[in-house]
C-alpha cells in the first residue's frame, strides 16, 4: 500500500495555489526530515494547514496528484512513524493550536491536535481539572500525536492510557472527506467505534483536526518515594505486594542496575551492589489520605529488602527523585554511538524474570542494555545499544531475539510508542497473517489509493 513517490512541479503548484504560498515550505530541511527516531528523509515540502478545510484541500490534491503525505505533530515520536521516506509532503499540524474549551460544567476539554500535551494539563489545572495521560516529553508532544499512538506514561498504572481520555474526534479521511466520530458524553454506542479506532493507527487512517478530551478532578496532593532494592526481583515482588494490598499509585517506575549506573550519582545517597535496582511510587489523592498510605508503601519497600528510601512528600523532594528517571535515556544515548529504543510489556508478574534473561542477549550478541519502564504495567523501555555502528545488524538480531522471548511470555513489541517504520518487519512476528490480511483491508476502504503514510505499520 503506499504511493508513488514521484512529485511533480504541478502538485507543488496547487498546493501553493489552494493553501496560500505561505502555507508551503519549498526545500525544507531540520527538523521536517526526522523524528526522535534514527530515520531522516527529505520531504519534497512541508504543508502548514491551519483549518480542518486546509487538511481536505491537502488530501484532495494528494488523490488526484497521486502524493503521498505524512502527518507530522511535535515530531517526538521514537518509531519514525511521521518521516516521508518516499518522498512526497510533510503535513505539519504545528499550526492547528487552538485550546479551544475547557468545559469545566461537563468535564471535558476540546483541542486542536498541534496542541502541545503539557499545555492541555496546565489548562486544565487552572481550572481545577485534570488531564492524566503524561507521555515522556509532553512538554513537546502533540495532544494530536499522543492520540495517534495511544501514547502511554506513568500515570496508566491508575489512570489508563490516552484512549481512555478520548470521547470524540473530527477527523480528515485520506480521500479528503470530513468526519466526526465518537461523543461528547460519558457513554456512547451508536455505531462502530471510530473515534478508537483512529485513536492509535499512527496517521495511516486519517488525520484528526479536533479531540474533545474527557478531564476528571484535579487531585488534591502528590507523594512519593524512590526505594533502592538489592535486585530487580526484589522490587517487583515490592511492586506486587504494593497493588495486592489495596493500594493504587499514580506511577510505579522502575530503573535496573545498569540504569543505576549512569544516573546513580542524582541520588543523594551511594547506591551499593552490583544488581541493585530502583523502584519509584507516587500516590495522588487527598493530602491526609495519601500521607498514611506512603508510610503503608514505605514499610512494604522495607519489608521486600529495600536498603535505602528517599522521600518524595514535598515539590522539590518530588522533582529531585524524578530528575534520576528523566536523566536515564539522555546518559544512555551518551554511552553508546548505537542506540536503539525498544518498548516491550510483559505481564507484570514476568518484569523481573525478563530482565533476568537480559545478560544472555548481552552475551550472545554482544550488546549493552539498559532496562527502565513502568513497573506497574509491564511496560518496558530497552535501549539497545552497541559500540560501534558495523554491528547494527547485531543490534537488530538481538531485538528479534528478545521480541520472541517476550511473545513467549505473553508480551507484545509495543506498549506505547507504535509500529511505524521502526518495528513494522516484526509485526508478524505478534500479528497472525489474517489478522494483518484484515487490517490492510480496513486501511485500504479508507485509503484506497494508498496516499496517507504508505508504507507506515504494514510492509
Amino acid at each position: 500500500m503506499s504511493a508513488s513517490s514521484s512529485f511533480s512541479t504541478a502538485a507543488l503548484e496547487a498546493l501553493e495555489t489552494v493553501l496560500g504560498p505561505e502555507k508551503v515550505l519549498r526545500n525544507p530541511g531540520e527538523p521536517y526530515d526526522r523524528d526522535s527516531s534514527s530515520y531522516q528523509a527529505v520531504p519534497d515540502c512541508v504543508v502548514f494547514p491551519e483549518s480542518t478545510e486546509d487538511v481536505q484541500c491537502v488530501m484532495m490534491l494528494a488523490n488526484e496528484h497521486r502524493f503521498p503525505v505524512y502527518p507530522r505533530g511535535g515530531g517526538t515520536g521514537t518509531s519514525g512513524g511521521c518521516i516521508a521516506l518516499g518522498g512526497g509532503v510533510v503535513l505539519s499540524l504545528e499550526r492547528m493550536n487552538r485550546l479551544i474549551s475547557i468545559d469545566t460544567e461537563n468535564l471535558v476539554a476540546v483541542v486542536e491536535p498541534g496542541v502541545i500535551t503539557q499545555t492541555v494539563r496546565d489548562a486544565a489545572a487552572a481550572k481545577g481539572l485534570f488531564y492524566p495521560p503524561d507521555p515522556a516529553g509532553m512538554d513537546a508532544s502533540t495532544i494530536g500525536g499522543n492520540v495517534a499512538t495511544n501514547a502511554g506514561g506513568p500515570a496508566c498504572v491508575k489512570y489508563g492510557v490516552t484512549r481512555d481520555y478520548v470521547l470524540g474526534l473530527e477527523a480528515v479521511t485520506p480521500t479528503g472527506a470530513h468526519i466526526k466520530a465518537g461523543v461528547q458524553t460519558r457513554k456512547g454506542v451508536v455505531g462502530y467505534d471510530m473515534a478508537h479506532l483512529l485513536c492509535g493507527s499512527e496517521g495511516t487512517l486519517g488525520i484528526i483536526t479536533q479531540l474533545t478530551l474527557k478531564l476528571i478532578p484535579l487531585p488534591a496532593a502528590h507523594v512519593g518515594l524512590a526505594a533502592v532494592f538489592p535486585s530487580m526481583a526484589d522490587a517487583m515482588r515490592a511492586v506486587t505486594a504494593i497493588l495486592t494490598s489495596g493500594h493504587l499509585p499514580s506511577a510505579m517506575e522502575f530503573l535496573d542496575h545498569k540504569c543505576l549506573q549512569l544516573v546513580g550519582n542524582e541520588l543523594p545517597f551511594t547506591v551499593e551492589g552490583e544488581t541493585a535496582a530502583l523502584l519509584i511510587v507516587e500516590l495522588d489523592g487527598v493530602a491526609d489520605q495519601i500521607s498514611r498510605e506512603i508510610e503503608a508503601v514505605k514499610a512494604i519497600c522495607t519489608r521486600e529488602g529495600a536498603n535505602r528510601l528517599m522521600p518524595g512528600g514535598t515539590e522539590e523532594e518530588r522533582e529531585r527523585i524524578w530528575s534520576v528517571r528523566r536523566k536515564t535515556s539522555t546518559r544512555i544515548r551518551e554511552h553508546a554511538p548505537i542506540t536503539i529504543s525498544e518498548d516491550i510489556a510483559v505481564p507484570i508478574g514476568r518484569i523481573a524474570p525478563f530482565i533476568e534473561l537480559v545478560p544472555d542477549f548481552e552475551r550472545e550478541f554482544g550488546l549493552d542494555i539498559f532496562c527502565f519502564g513502568h513497573a506497574g504495567d509491564g511496560n518496558i523501555h530497552l535501549i539497545v545499544t552497541a559500540p560501534e555502528r558495523s554491528e547494527k545488524h547485531r543490534v537488530d538480531d538481538g531485538i528479534r531475539a528478545i521480541v520472541q522471548v517476550v511473545l513467549e511470555m505473553g508480551g507484545t513489541l509495543s506498549g506505547e510508542h507504535g509500529v511505524g517504520e521502526a518495528k513494522k518487519h516484526l509485526l508478524p512476528m505478534e500479528l497472525s497473517p489474517e489478522s494483518i490480511r484484515l487490517q490492510c483491508g480496513i486501511r485500504r476502504v479508507f485509503d484506497p489509493n494508498g496516499v496517507l503514510n504508505p508504507g507506515k505499520v504494514f510492509c
